[in-house]
């Protein structure tokens, strides 16, 4: 071993320190790692800028566009609907209806949009259903996954694969190729979560599950102190009685900006603004209308507003530039007339200081503010409302059409041969963006930057890999240590479950689409040291790439319902550990049958 492949695996083994431990973004990290093999001389300039014309990120970015006009269009929303149909349908019924459309999306689009989609229609289900929302919301996860296998552009891994694949000289995945894995897989982990997943899944309740329906009716009072208040330089806590009329002070806001102290005990001004909520109690024990009114008054503030409000649940996208912010850096109120109550993470709800805690992608944030807030937050890209369903206008039936028009299009030429898959999306989301179903900022926004970067980083990390020689000497320790246990005519198969078993491993712990990237290339190696075909391992690859259940990490769809369905880690683990082992099953003794070595 010499010099540089020292330096590249040392910098391989650094990279996926700082994936696990999550200091820094995973884009980051893989620009900081290409930067450096830069720096070294071990990857030339050439060779780095090279991955800016692989098809792979080009190909993602265009289905992000592609998967934002479906959206968009309602199509997906009027499928999840449907599962609603049915208000007095038994679980048994549903659970594989909902398992299926869910795949059947998300074999042609983002996974996370279609999540997203399902999520309040999942809730309302749950609610009809009397059961709680943990019962459904891992099966919806795990359902956008398994569509995710059955094409090639189910999940972005898949087309990374492909591209990989073709920049060392082999043919491509067709765009229904994965299917003869991915359809065995479905119908197996539908079987799994169906009967003895369904009775592992845990009771969780959601973060406003605590909330009675009386105690998530809440009344949002804005009280103002005028030039004669006795409140000047006094804090509410210091009135009698207020804190046990009912009453909760919100936020104080002064000269238009949210104060960041306690509002119950900063020293009040004139001229400020105090936002109060009022529980139903308070309201029941105010004698007439004009009671609390009264109250207020008598505490040294004139009322000047109130409406009705209550308690929202809301999830944080993980792509969100609000994450790293608190809501005081953020002038939450202000920003979005809502007040933040809780946070739920990994696991836990933080109630205390929550003006000061640091968000992060993920989060499911509990929060208090008038309707007309709540219905403007559903516009806001950050935030997903998770509590109820939508009540949305439909989308025009010619955006609809266009758009089904579109991906059918892209569908057939891609499957016919008439043009490579990276082509046929570019040419789609164009005409979606010319024909008005998304405008270009919409498309802009829909494209997950970071995605793409992590991609371009690591498909330059992986060329240093291939170019110092380090991918030669991982296949050869591989592939020799499949050969000192294992008979010859087993050895191909062998070496299929240790690639297939290592990549669910990385997928598990490191983004998706680095761990594709890094065992692609090991893949195709270690086939060629062994002097067999590549294809099956890198099918071996894709579908372990995706198919993460084992934690609520390893995929991003995971992340979501984590935080809303109040899971544990370990809740993953034990239903995860053993559709791993299924997946595994399926892969190994399908692959073979198809894809010879």
């Amino acid at each position: 071993m010499n010099w540089e492949i020292a330096i590249v695996l040392l910098t391989l083994l650094a990279m996926l320190a700082s994936f696990v431990y999550e200091r820094i973004p995973t884009e980051l990290t893989a620009l900081v790692g290409l930067s450096f093999l830069l720096l070294t001389g071990i990857l030339g300039t050439p060779d780095a800028l090279a991955a800016f014309s692989n098809a792979a990120p080009i190909t993602v970015g265009a289905m992000f566009i592609v998967s934002a006009a479906l959206e968009k269009s309602g199509a997906i929303q009027s499928v999840a609907q449907r599962l609603q149909a049915y208000p007095n349908a038994r679980v048994s019924i549903v659970l594989p209806l909902l398992i299926l459309a869910v795949a059947s999306v998300s074999a042609f689009i983002n996974n996370t949009p279609v999540v997203v989609i399902f999520l309040p229609v999942v809730l309302s289900i749950a609610k009809q259903l009397r059961i709680p929302p943990s019962k459904l919301l891992i099966p919806l996860s795990f359902a956008s996954i398994f569509g995710g296998n059955c094409t090639l552009v189910g999940t972005s891994t898949n087309i990374v694969i492909s591209s990989v694949a073709e920049s060392q000289g082999l043919a491509p995945f067709s765009l229904f190729e994965l299917a003869w894995v991915g359809l065995p897989l479905l119908a197996a982990g539908t079987l799994y979560l169906c009967t003895v997943g369904y009775r592992m899944l845990p009771h969780r309740e959601t973060v406003s599950s605590i909330l009675s329906e009386d105690q998530r009716r809440e009344y949002i009072i804005e009280a103002f102190l005028g030039e004669d208040s006795p409140l000047h330089n006094k804090s509410l806590a210091s009135i009698p009685h207020f804190h046990s009329s009912g009453l909760r002070p919100l936020e104080i806001i002064r000269h238009g900006v949210a104060l960041r102290d306690d509002p119950n005990q900063v020293p009040l001004q004139l001229g400020d603004r105090v936002l109060i909520a009022a529980s139903p109690r308070a309201l029941a024990q105010a004698p007439k209308g004009d009671a609390l009114a009264a109250f207020i008054e008598q505490c040294g503030m004139e009322q000047i507003a109130s409406v009705e409000g209550g308690f929202v649940e809301v999830a944080l996208r993980s792509e969100t530039n609000l994450a790293g912010h608190t809501p005081a850096s953020l002038n939450f109120r202000q920003r979005y007339r809502l007040a933040p109550v809780a946070i739920h993470r990994n696991g836990r709800n933080l109630s205390e200081n929550v003006a000061q805690m640091p968000l992060k992608g993920g989060d499911i944030l509990l929060l208090l503010g008038s309707r007309e807030a709540i219905a403007k937050l559903r516009q806001e890209p950050d935030f997903v409302v998770i509590d109820e369903t939508p009540i949305e206008p439909p989308a025009p039936s010619r955006y609809r059409n266009l758009t089904l028009l579109a991906i059918a299009g892209m569908i057939a030429a891609s499957a016919a041969g008439l043009i490579p898959i990276a082509g046929a999306a570019i040419i789609a989301s164009t005409f979606l963006i010319l024909a008005g179903c998304l405008t270009p900022q919409d498309a802009y926004r829909a494209i997950q930057w970071p995605i793409l970067f992590l991609i371009f980083a690591m498909l330059g990390v992986g060329k240093a890999l291939e170019t110092s020689g380090a991918t030669a000497l991982l296949a050869n320790t591989l592939v020799h240590a499949t050969q000192s246990f294992v008979a010859e005519p087993w050895r191909p198969l062998a070496l299929l479950a240790a690639i297939y078993l290592v990549t669910t491993i990385l997928t598990e712990i490191l983004s998706n689409n680095a761990a594709a990237v890094l065992m692609a290339t090991l893949a195709i190696g270690s086939a060629q040291t062994l002097g067999v075909d590549p294809k099956p391992f890198l099918v071996a690859v894709a579908i372990a790439a995706s198919a993460s259940f084992a934690t609520p990490i390893g995929y991003q769809t995971n992340t979501y319902v984590y935080g809303i369905g109040g899971y544990r880690f370990t809740d993953f683990l034990k239903i995860g550990i053993p559709l791993n082992l299924v997946a595994f099953l399926v892969a190994v003794l399908v692959i073979p049958l198809l894809w010879s070595f």
